[in-house]
């Protein structure tokens, strides 16, 4: 039975501890062995942390023999992506620039409020390094593999970044959900990719204290997992939020409006056909499609330039003018950019950007959901990635396109595996609309999957 563990959701897991046919012991034991024992270990984990999460599954079986469970995800393991910090250990952040730091004295505020609520660490994640790529490739620690593109000869595919361990650990069955982080699409790239859901919170929702930054103004903490209810019951304990009641959500009478122009501009075929193929099915539960053009993507898009590469440079500026040589070129030249940008340009950009979101927040008040392919291209080959600068440079956009739109307009953002592989449907909804969102992607989902 056992076996069977690492493919329940999180949710499941968690009501089986409930009814004491899961040991927290056991189960924590058969993902680290399954860990342990994988040939990909080393390019999904960073690091496991045995100790602690066999303390933690010790202390939640004893919780759960005696009635006093914390809650749903009392028990059950989780993966970290290696910005989070984790007392006594160094914070990797993927980059060689921080081999000399010093191990943490504390948790992350976010692991610490999900420690409190029962949930075992296993370890730590590889990941993009800073965060600044959706790609996942990174040859300066390791590139996680992608489930989709393994062993067949030129599948070589890059497994979305930049939570790229994040979402490997659970689409290689290592771990019931991983806690990534998205600034521009670093939870749903990789969750689409690798064909599982991924919650894009709310700027604010979920602390960041404790993580190394990438872009203040847009970083964002949130899971990768299997189902809508894992991601709605991670997020609530993260936030310290009550989960939304997910019971009897529907889409009868729902209006989901879909862009058709920049979200779809240069978009691969695959992804198109998948998100068509999912409409329709929420179509025939109930839901109402409506197509129209939002000139706010392209508007936001247009003013973005400074203001992540500008943060990331106030971020990481004066490490990497020091230990610089060690990073990735891509990375590097990226953030370096920011360098330039002035303080007046910087905040010209912002004030044309909460104008953009005004005029945004506006056209979208009648819909309940904006829908758009989560990325509009598959996953690149990662070899093609390494060799060939301007290949690397404009599909690194390209993958990041429709993603970093929610970023930019403050939104949050759900994407749900579709019938095509590594393609999924991505869900707009409104800032600290979490709620209502994992309610219609739990109806989504279901449409989906009948």
């Amino acid at each position: 039975m056992s076996d069977a563990w690492r493919t329940m959701t999180a949710s499941d897991l968690g009501r089986a501890i409930g009814a004491k046919e899961i040991d927290p012991r056991a189960l924590t034991d058969v993902f680290l062995s399954a860990a342990e024992a994988h040939p990909s270990r080393d390019d999904i984990y960073t690091f496991l942390t045995p100790e602690r999460a066999r303390a933690e599954a010790d202390a939640a079986a004893e919780r759960a023999r005696h009635g006093t469970r914390r809650g749903l995800l009392d028990g059950v393991p989780m993966s970290w992506k290696d910005l989070y910090d984790t007392v006594g250990d160094v914070t990797g952040a993927g980059t060689a620039m921080t081999a000399e730091d010093a191990p943490k004295t504390e948790d992350a505020e976010a692991l610490a409020r999900a420690t409190r609520a029962g949930m075992v660490c296993l370890g730590k994640t590889h990941m993009t390094e800073l965060a600044f790529s959706g790609l996942g490739a990174n040859p300066v620690t390791r590139t996680s593999p992608n489930i989709n593109g393994t062993d067949a000869p030129g599948m070589d595919w890059a497994p979305g970044g930049s939570s790229s361990g994040a979402g490997a650990s659970v689409a290689f069955d290592l771990a019931p959900a991983g806690i990534g982080s998205d600034t521009g699409g670093s939870v749903r790239i990789p969750s689409a990719w690798q064909n599982l859901v991924g919650l894009k919170t709310t700027l604010g929702l979920i602390p960041v204290a404790g993580s190394a930054a990438l872009a203040a103004g847009f970083d964002t903490v949130g899971p990768l997992c299997r189902s809508v209810e894992d991601a709605a019951e991670i997020t609530a304990v993260m936030a310290g939020t009550a989960a939304p009641d997910l019971g009897g959500a529907g889409l009868a009478g729902k209006r989901v409006l879909v862009d058709g122009s920049v979200m779809l501009e240069g978009a691969e075929e695959a992804p198109v056909a998948a998100m068509e193929a999912a409409l329709a099915r929420l179509q025939d539960a109930g839901a109402e499609v409506v197509r129209e053009d939002v000139p706010e993507f392209a508007e936001a898009l247009s003013v973005a330039a400074p203001l992540i590469t500008a943060e990331a440079w106030a971020e990481w500026g004066e490490r990497i003018e020091e230990k610089g040589d060690r990073m990735f070129h891509q990375v590097r030249r990226r953030t370096e950019a920011g360098r330039e940008v002035s303080a007046a340009a910087y905040l010209r950009a912002w004030k044309a950007l909460e104008a953009i979101r005004s005029r945004y927040a506006a056209r979208v008040a009648a819909y309940d959901a904006v829908a758009a392919p989560t990325c509009p291209i598959l996953p690149p080959s990662v070899s093609r990635l390494l060799t060939d600068e301007a290949y690397f440079e404009r599909i690194n956009l390209m993958a990041l396109r429709n993603t970093r739109i929610a970023n930019l307009l403050g939104l949050c953002a759900l994407t749900l595996p579709t019938s095509q592989p590594a393609c999924g449907l991505m869900l707009f909804g409104p800032a600290f609309g979490e709620a209502a969102r994992c309610r219609v992607g739990a109806a989504a989902e279901a449409a989906l999957a009948a």
